[in-house]
């Protein structure tokens, strides 16, 4: 097969394609000239910033492309139902960075609970204020999972170890058979838990799932993290939330737009931010890689 790489992959999964006899270019295109190149390729495998839509489908059938894949858990920047309507098979690696994202957000839940974010600013700028972070214990607090598929359930299983109290929501409604853990709607949820962490895809309708009305319910002392889709949680409602003290902080790997350009959120004291990297762990890049080659190989 020849295969375009547009978002970067392991070398050594990129070796083991070459080595099976497979054609690896790796090359990023723009929007406007992806269409027209991935005439040219069999198999194209994306992360999150290449985003195919049905444009680039309707031009890419008129050449050889016939499976998309997706390194990293949603496909949410693809449009499978069209690409599938055209003959073209998506893929994902579901369970590969599951462990890495969980973690990401478990380190993000500490950095707001001590302060260590901001610490760090006010330390580098020479300031030594100790007595404005009195922090808190994360042990006996309760965490609210919104989605519990594989990444919620990694980080359930370590915030239980660290003496959490664990409920959790499904969009579907769902429960599922996680004894160990509490079901709770949504509303309930959003009013019981210390921390609430999101672990959805992004919806159909493309609106946020936490917009004013939901996170007026959260307690003005609880912590929201968000290591999932950027537009499930309203930047400007969040952004005043936060403004009018109704939060006590927020945690964000993922944006409404990516690079993001909304400073007022990245520069408030109360918010921790990463730049999407959940996944960007090399045990989990090198997993990732794995399961793209097997994918490609049972093709």
């Amino acid at each position: 097969m020849r295969i375009l790489v547009t978002d970067g992959m392991s070398k050594s999964a990129i070796a083991q394609l070459r080595d099976n006899g497979h054609e690896v270019v790796e090359q990023f295109y723009a929007p406007e000239a992806l269409g027209a190149a991935l005439q040219e390729f069999d198999c194209v495998v994306v992360r999150s910033k290449t985003k195919i839509q049905a444009s680039h489908m309707d031009e890419a059938v008129k050449g050889k492309l016939k499976l998309i894949i997706r390194g990293g858990v949603g496909v949410d920047n693809i449009d499978v139902t069209y690409a599938e309507s055209k003959g073209i098979a998506v893929r994902n690696t579901p369970c590969a960075s599951s462990a890495s994202v969980a973690e990401l957000a478990l380190g993000h839940m500490f950095a707001l609970a001590r302060y260590i974010g901001i610490s760090n600013a006010t330390m580098r700028a020479g300031q030594w204020n100790k007595k404005a972070y009195e922090g808190t214990e994360i042990s006996g607090k309760t965490l609210g999972l919104i989605g519990m598929g594989r990444i919620a359930q990694e980080l359930a299983k370590r915030a239980q170890a660290l003496g959490m109290q664990v409920v959790y929501t499904c969009r579907n409604g769902e429960k599922k058979e996680l004894p160990q853990y509490t079901y709770l709607p949504l509303a309930e949820l959003l009013k019981t838990s210390d921390y609430v962490s999101l672990h959805i895809p992004m919806p159909a309708d493309r609106k946020p799932v936490l917009g004013e009305a939901e996170l007026a319910l959260m307690k003005p002392t609880a912590f929201l993290i968000n290591t999932a889709r950027g537009g499930v949680v309203a930047e400007d409602a969040l952004l005043k939330a936060l403004n009018e003290d109704k939060l006590a902080g927020a945690a964000l790997d993922v944006f409404e737009d990516e690079p993001t350009g909304n400073e007022a959120l990245c520069a408030h004291p109360k918010v921790s931010v990463t730049p999407h990297i959940g996944g960007q762990t090399a045990e989990a890049q090198s997993r990732i890689g794995d399961e793209i080659v097997s994918i490609i190989n049972g093709f």
